[in-house]
């Protein structure tokens, strides 16, 4: 601990020195996940501690920075095997189910460290960066280097490490350019972006190479194949409503090329209510729950990839019962196997600077359905205190 504290001091004492104005803050956010599976309660607890840095060197050069530091207790490792189906768990070996499982281990990172330093005719941002691309809520087919959980889509995603540069083309439109090395110039990450306005609307169109990684869990060998992603975006306001949409093609270099898209629609009435669904479509899921198979499930429950079906629609709906109180409720129907999974939630600003949050996840589904009742009814209390 007495290292951890040095680690996160001594940055900050070192920048004091040569920064115009420095801002340290950040948040501690406990939280506890309960849930029934095979007649058992199980729970896992998490402390988190984030660090944000952020210093001012000049109108035109910045450094931010963020430490997080994660402790794990109470069930800690999870076996994924037990939250599928017998069809598919039963071509397993007794003997091998140990591959499979889910370790939750303390973690303490730099999640995020980069300088940004602003020129005449672009803004360039070097080091470990948070990337967000796309126009979707709880799906982003243009967004390769992220994986939503679609119980939980606004949570915070990690930095990658990452070249960016931004380029303003008038006032309506703007070149973005993302390079993210890896060991040699074909396995690197490359992006480029043309982003526009019209009217009511903005719109950006997008082409990015990378490796996509991922694994044969029968055999545990990785696959790794070039991923030729072209796509693009929208999102503007018609009477009132809001709208976007997203598309992308994926051109493989080993696996089948498939389409990803996203069209979602919100309101917010008189009385604050705020309503939102949104429908996205994977051509590379299956339509048959049936033939889900060992594959599907654990590249789905590790977040390789996003979808283990080929049509979902989400809605949520939100309502601020009072000044601190929120209520609200999110509905994922899998349009192929028919299974939902509901979840509730109430925001609580208890103090200032401290929320309580408080979801519920129930599944209801055939055996064998993405949302299926044996994947774990249950909820997650989480408490944020900023400082």
């Amino acid at each position: 601990m007495r290292k951890l504290i040095i680690l996160l001091i001594f940055p900050f004492l070192t920048l004091q020195l040569y920064a115009q104005e420095t801002e340290l803050f950040g948040y501690f956010e406990p939280q506890i996940m309960g849930f029934k599976l095979k007649n058992e309660f199980l729970q896992l607890s998490s402390n988190k501690l984030r660090i944000d840095l952020k210093a001012d060197f000049s109108d035109r050069a910045s450094f931010g920075a963020n430490f997080d530091y994660i402790t794990y207790h109470g069930k800690v490792i999870f076996q994924m095997l037990d939250f599928l189906p017998a069809s598919v768990t039963k071509e397993i070996p007794d003997s091998l189910w140990y591959l499979y499982t889910l370790p939750f281990k303390d973690r303490n990172f730099l999640d995020n460290a980069y300088l940004r330093m602003s020129f005449r005719y672009a803004d360039l941002t070097i080091g470990k960066q948070q990337i967000s691309l796309g126009a979707g809520y709880a799906w982003n087919p243009t967004d390769i280097f992220n994986f939503k959980d679609v119980l939980d889509p606004t949570y915070e995603q990690p930095g990658h490490n990452a070249v960016r540069l931004d380029i303003p083309i008038g006032l309506k439109y703007k070149m973005l350019f993302i390079y993210s090395p890896e060991n040699n110039w074909r396995n690197s990450a490359k992006l480029i972006q043309f982003k526009g306005g019209f009217r009511h609307f903005d719109y950006s169109l997008i082409a990015i190479e990378r490796n996509w990684i991922f694994y044969n869990y029968y055999t545990f060998q990785p696959i790794i194949q070039k991923r030729n992603l072209f796509g693009g975006d929208f999102a503007g306001e018609i009477f009132g409503a809001g709208i976007w949409g997203e598309i992308a093609y994926n051109r493989m270099e080993i696996t089948e090329n498939y389409w990803e898209s996203v069209f979602g629609i919100d309101y917010t009435l008189d009385s604050g209510t705020y309503i939102m669904s949104e429908y996205y479509r994977n051509t590379s899921g299956k339509t048959d729950y049936k033939k889900y198979d060992l594959n599907d499930w654990i590249r789905y429950i590790s977040a390789e990839t996003k979808t283990i079906s080929r049509d979902q629609f989400y809605f949520y709906i939100n309502h601020p019962t009072t000044d601190l109180l929120n209520t609200g409720c999110s509905v994922i129907f899998n349009l192929n196997d028919e299974s939902i999974a509901v979840v509730p939630s109430v925001v609580y600003n208890i103090f200032e600077n401290v929320d309580l949050t408080f979801f519920g996840n129930f599944y209801i589904g055939r055996s064998g359905t993405t949302y299926a009742s044996n994947m774990g009814n249950g909820g997650l209390a989480r408490a944020r205190v900023y400082f």
